[in-house]
């Protein structure tokens, strides 16, 4: 029964996991909704609204208080980096393939022993630096030979992956001490009203008459409002499937997973939106991904 629930789940975290980026994608590119920050506005309202009720009344996780203003303050600089880091990413899907998207995704190992060498002066074993060689050669092997490589689209999926290791490297910092570590359910709950604050005044500023376009396209078509609640909802789904996944089973499992995840999703995005791709890129995305798991095993091994 326990081995059928953990499938159950490992099934869920894929589901939500491939499925939140591939209806980014397709909302911000094929369906023309081409407001990628009021997309992640929307993605922070459903976090803050459904990990309440996941914390404060289902009681998934059990409730962590903030006790300090300076606690607080801590937890906001994560909130901002990480609001960045999903804009980025939804930002980055307007103008290029999940496949090549993950592809970037799939270096945030390299950035994050960068800004744990820079931030904590922590140093790892010499082989797994060496690891992080294939890592970046994928991508600048795959970006030679992406057919719908775009610079800016680039620059943006860059800037996220950095964000995303740079919220990891932080977070150990920050929240370091026994009375100031959170669960990522109750941290999800802490940043994400704070990431609706930066967000709603740069959709309005940046995006200029969304909340007006957004209302006229759900008279006009009931389909997307369902798509932009169901992928808001996805949102925080895959928060919660990471949560129960590190709980049930170890977040090494997870690392597994999500190493894999990157390459099940390049295969389905090809299949749904037929990106042409090359066999340049493809050799280029599996040296990133093997770059991906040797870094893991060799992480590993230094424990």
């Amino acid at each position: 029964m326990r081995s059928l629930f953990t499938i159950g789940l490992i099934a869920a975290w894929y589901s939500s996991n491939i499925g939140v980026l591939l209806l980014n994608k397709f909302l911000l590119s094929n369906y023309g909704f081409k407001y990628p920050i009021f997309l992640t506005l929307c993605h922070m309202l459903a976090c803050s609204l459904l990990s309440y009720i996941a914390v404060e009344w289902l009681k998934i996780a059990p409730l962590q208080r903030v006790r300090s203003r300076l606690q607080l303050l801590k937890i906001s600089a994560l909130g901002i980096i990480f609001c960045l880091s999903v804009v980025g990413g939804n930002i980055s899907l307007r103008y290029l393939p999940v496949s090549f998207n993950q592809a970037v995704g799939a270096t945030t190992p390299f950035f994050t022993a960068v800004f744990a060498v820079v931030m904590t002066a922590k140093r790892e074993g010499w082989i797994t630096y060496v690891t992080l060689i294939p890592v970046v050669a994928g991508v600048i092997i795959a970006s030679g030979g992406e057919p719908l490589f775009h610079l800016f689209g680039f620059i943006m999926c860059i800037g996220a992956t950095a964000a995303r290791a740079l919220k990891s490297v932080l977070q150990g910092i920050l929240l370091s001490s026994e009375g100031e570590k959170l669960n990522s359910m109750n941290l999800l709950m802490y940043m994400a009203p704070i990431a609706v604050l930066v967000l709603f005044p740069a959709a309005i500023y940046m995006e200029e008459g969304v909340i007006g376009i957004t209302i006229a396209l759900a008279r006009d078509d009931w389909k997307f409002l369902l798509y932009l609640l169901f992928n808001s909802a996805l949102a925080y789904f895959v928060n919660l499937a990471n949560f129960l996944v590190t709980k049930h089973t170890s977040p090494l499992t997870l690392q597994v997973l999500g190493n894999a995840k990157g390459a099940v999703a390049v295969v389905i995005s090809i299949m749904i939106f037929k990106n042409p791709v090359s066999v340049t890129g493809m050799l280029g995305y599996s040296l990133t991904v093997a770059g991906v798991v040797l870094y893991t095993e060799a992480k590993k091994r230094n424990m």
